[in-house]
């Protein structure tokens, strides 16, 4: 078990499969007591019934739309209750809507910030207020590469992850000297339901971006590793 994470508690959002699900399983594995949120209540309920035939009572899951602030309100005092504090967050919940600008809907386009972009601001905000009570805590914002390479039909999605890396770069400023540390990870073609060809070996496997976010985590105080690019070794040709 990784002392460094023995009795932490860490919140993923997004994480009842993909990249946050992998996150979920690192951290628990690292000895941390875990609580996440997903959309769906069906794949909460299946996410935690597997997760706790393992590690019983060290995991929680609570269904919670992050582009919701009541949802994201209601999720943190679960966790309060569940965990009694919060040392790690890692904003993970996210989704994409790809087609170009005169095709999108201004439905498509709010959903898509409000989930990818203000359910970081509304998670975080949360998280902050409990971390001036524990003296501290780690942000961890899971971008894209696609937050500084714009590619065609992907303006919404570009737009919020451009926003999240600003977004990251700020509040790492605002709050650095309260104790708490922010990074960013930006993975490029990740292998999840999320991109197409979710099983293409040359994707980047979602428990290597959970391995990148445990090394940050490990990192001494001292230190603060800001941002983190990921992408495949050999991707296609």
């Amino acid at each position: 078990m990784d002392a460094l994470l023995a009795n932490k508690v860490v919140v993923v959002t997004g994480g009842s499969r993909g990249i946050g699900r992998a996150i979920v399983e690192a951290a628990l594995n690292a000895g941390a007591r875990v609580a996440f949120c997903s959309r769906s209540p069906e794949s909460v309920h299946r996410a935690t019934e597997e997760l706790r035939r393992r590690w019983s009572n060290q995991v929680a899951g609570f269904p919670a739309d992050v582009s919701r602030p009541n949802d994201v309100t209601a999720f943190f005092e679960f966790v309060d209750k569940e965990f009694n504090g919060l040392d790690v967050l890692v904003n993970n919940a996210g989704l994409g809507t790809f087609r170009s600008v005169a095709d999108m809907t201004v439905e498509e386009w709010q959903r898509t910030i409000d989930t990818n972009l203000s359910g970081a601001f509304y998670c975080s905000r949360e998280a902050l207020q409990r971390f001036r009570k524990r003296g501290g805590g780690y942000i961890i914002n899971v971008s894209s590469l696609a937050g500084k390479n714009a590619f065609a039909g992907g303006a919404a999605y570009n737009a919020s992850k451009f926003g999240m890396n600003g977004f990251s770069e700020a509040m790492m400023l605002d709050h650095r000297y309260d104790n708490v540390r922010v990074s960013y990870v930006m993975p490029g073609s990740v292998a999840t339901e999320f991109s197409s060809g979710g099983g293409e070996d040359w994707k980047i496997a979602p428990e290597d971006v959970a391995e990148i976010v445990l090394t940050l985590l490990k990192m001494p105080e001292r230190t603060l590793v800001s941002r983190v690019e990921v992408r495949p070794s050999k991707p296609r040709k």
